[in-house]
């Protein structure tokens, strides 16, 4: 019982269970049987009943199932990456789900880099690169869907032809692709046409449809211009007198939204066309000249102009026949009439002369003449000499050298060569002949460069050279230096001025003004003691030295710490500074003076000998030896009571006092 469709039979005797009819796991899934057992034996007969579950495994039967074979996609350029562009949905019949589980796997029908992604399990296309229909108009890919049954052979896919058209959008402006010159000669008729325009806009459709306008340059309204085909034409008469250059500045715009436009300057060059009659500058010449004058006697300059330009504009004089006009000659270049024979006025003293210029036409045989290589380029001297500054930057031309070549063609095709050493500091262009520096000149490191260059060209000829001298112009980039940084001198106090001292010497090896060196006394000098030669640095007194005005203390010898400049004379001014230390040395003039000119010394004549009384002292102004003093009592000590230490200047008690004797001592010391 409820099995409708009759899947099984079952032996009524045994009870084995047979299936009748092929099961389908998507239309039934499950069977739920109820068997009914009788038995006969027993009167009444019984009846029992059990109840057999079956459940049906899925096979792998049923492809994935895409609903089309072939679809087209279009996606928009420049939309950013990971845009999604389409989901795919394929169905798989199975029931268990890793048969009826989907996935997806794409693949691009060239070799180049695919610009898409597929998410294998929710098959959704998105963009994986930037994409631009100028370089990718469309793009083939098969799209795969493949069920994941467990064994891998068992599995089933089916595909799919994807067209994804990436669609434009107005992302590049017009380029122009016609000459900005063109050429119109200035007799040509109203409508004539002059130029065509052409702009490229590689977007499609609207976006890339270009339409062109004169947005100015055309104030006079003498051209028009097809906004459609670029056709620009005259809607005047144009003079070349009047002007001779238009230049238009013209927009092509695209149909886009938003549109896009770029500009171009045309420039129109008007041609001359000879159209202008020579006109004299005066109808009536009246001039004078002595007669019985030599031949070739001056009479006048006639001049006449033409408006035209270039060759129609050259004018050619010449005197029309009439009477006596055998007598004179005009040059046809100058204008300049001169007699040709000597004039004599008694036989005829007035002469009328006609010239009158007029518009003609000629014909020209232009020959051209094959060139075979039969001449050697020659430079325009021998020899070349330039002088450069020192301080000129690396990659500086100093010299554009030129040689030329009768040759026509490749045959005179000239390049450029450097021979000899020039010390890496040169180089030179091949084609153009131009010497530039290749490395910072330092002209006292070397003031002067010679080298040749040479100029070849295709031939097996020897090729011709000239000599190049370069010559290093002196920069102030030295500063003067000192021999010393110090220098020590010494003189007598009490000398005459203008006494020389010490003769100091700076070096600067830079050349003329900026190697010239000046001295001065920077400080130190505030009394102005000291005088500087400024040309051979000569350092000399003024006045004449104390050494006690310049001594803070008598053993320390005086001296004078001066700072000299060493200037250069270049523009701007460079300098570097030494110390001289000069010492005043000391001589003996000035006396000791005593601090006191009197001592007055109380004593009791009780003191015992050998007592100190007291000390005098004295000072001298002088150093050295020179302020050494000794003492010495020269009267009032007849009788020997006192002991003067001559060092110390100690007085000192040597006899026994009586004041009955003597109340008052009166000594005479002398300090030497």
């Amino acid at each position: 019982e409820d099995d409708d469709d009759v899947h099984f039979e079952i032996d009524s005797l045994t009870g084995d269970l047979f299936l009748s009819k092929e099961l389908d796991y998507e239309t039934a899934s499950h069977f739920l049987l109820r068997v009914i057992i009788k038995d006969y034996n027993n009167n009444p007969p019984q009846n029992s009943t059990v109840f057999l579950s079956i459940d049906v495994e899925d096979q792998n039967d049923h492809s994935p199932c895409f609903r089309d074979d072939f679809i087209v996609i279009g996606i928009e350029e420049n939309v950013p990456v990971g845009t999604l562009v389409y989901t795919f949905n394929a169905k798989d019949g199975d029931g268990g789900f890793l048969n009826s589980k989907v996935e997806y796997s794409l693949e691009m029908s060239n070799m180049g880099e695919n610009p898409f992604l597929i998410h294998p399990s929710y098959g959704t296309l998105t963009t994986a690169l930037p994409l631009d229909r100028e370089i990718t108009r469309s793009v083939i890919l098969t799209v795969s869907a493949t069920d994941q049954a467990i064994n891998l052979t068992d599995r089933r896919l089916d595909s799919l032809t994807v067209k994804v058209v990436v669609l434009d959008t107005n992302d590049n402006s017009p380029s122009f692709t016609s000459s900005p010159l063109s050429y119109v000669m200035e007799d040509v008729e109203v409508g004539f046409f002059v130029h065509r325009i052409i702009a490229k806009d590689p977007d499609e459709g609207r976006n890339g449809q270009v339409t062109y306008h004169i947005l100015s340059g055309n104030e006079n309204k003498a051209f028009v211009l097809d906004k459609i085909t670029g056709l620009l034409t005259t809607t005047q008469l144009l003079d070349h007198e009047i002007q001779e250059r238009y230049s238009l500045t013209v927009m092509a715009l695209d149909d886009g939204s938003p549109a896009l436009s770029a500009t171009q300057v045309l420039t129109i060059l008007v041609l001359d066309v000879n159209d202008e009659t020579p006109v004299f500058l005066k109808q009536l010449y009246k001039t004078a000249v002595h007669e019985n004058q030599d031949p070739g006697e001056f009479v006048v300059k006639v001049e006449a102009v033409d408006r035209d330009a270039g060759l129609n504009s050259l004018l050619h004089y010449e005197i029309l026949p009439g009477t006596g006009y055998e007598k004179f000659r005009v040059n046809s270049d100058s204008g300049e009439v001169v007699t040709t024979a000597s004039l004599d006025r008694e036989t005829q003293d007035i002469f009328t002369i006609k010239g009158s210029p007029s518009r003609s036409s000629t014909a020209q045989l232009y020959l051209t003449v094959l060139d075979e290589n039969d001449h050697n380029p020659l430079f325009a001297k021998t020899q070349y000499q330039i002088s450069v500054r020192e301080d000129l930057e690396e990659g500086s031309a100093i010299l554009d050298l030129f040689a030329s070549d009768e040759d026509d063609g490749l045959n005179g095709e000239v390049t450029y060569s450097l021979i000899d050493d020039t010390f890496g500091a040169f180089a030179i262009d091949s084609i153009t002949g131009s010497i530039v520096t290749t490395k910072a000149l330092d002209r006292e490191t070397k003031s002067q460069y010679t080298f040749r260059a040479v100029a070849s060209d295709s031939s097996t000829h020897l090729p011709r050279s000239t000599t190049v001298t370069v010559l290093i112009q002196d920069v102030n980039d030295n500063v003067p230096k000192f021999e010393q940084s110090y220098y020590k001198a010494s003189v007598w106090e009490g000398q005459s001025p203008k006494r020389d001292i010490i003769q100091v010497f700076a070096t600067d090896l830079d050349s003329g003004l900026n190697g010239e060196t000046e001295y001065s006394i920077l400080s130190g000098n505030e009394k102005a003691t000291f005088l500087m030669d400024s040309a051979r640095g000569i350092l000399a007194t003024t006045t004449v030295l104390d050494h006690e005005d310049t001594s803070s203390y008598r053993e320390v010898a005086a001296s004078h710490r001066l700072v000299l400049l060493a200037s250069d004379r270049g523009t701007p001014s460079l300098n570097s500074t030494a110390t001289v230390l000069i010492t005043v040395l000391d001589v003996d003039d000035n006396p000791p003076v005593f601090s006191s000119p009197e001592y007055h010394i109380h004593v009791k004549e009780s003191i015992p000998v050998g007592t100190h009384i007291t000390e005098v002292s004295a000072t001298d102004c002088d150093a050295g030896t020179n302020a050494e003093i000794t003492y010495t009592i020269i009267s009032g000590n007849d009788r020997g009571h006192f002991r003067l230490d001559g060092k110390t200047g100690s007085v000192d008690l040597m006899k026994t006092l009586d004041y009955e004797d003597t109340m008052k001592f009166s000594l005479i010391i002398q300090a030497t």
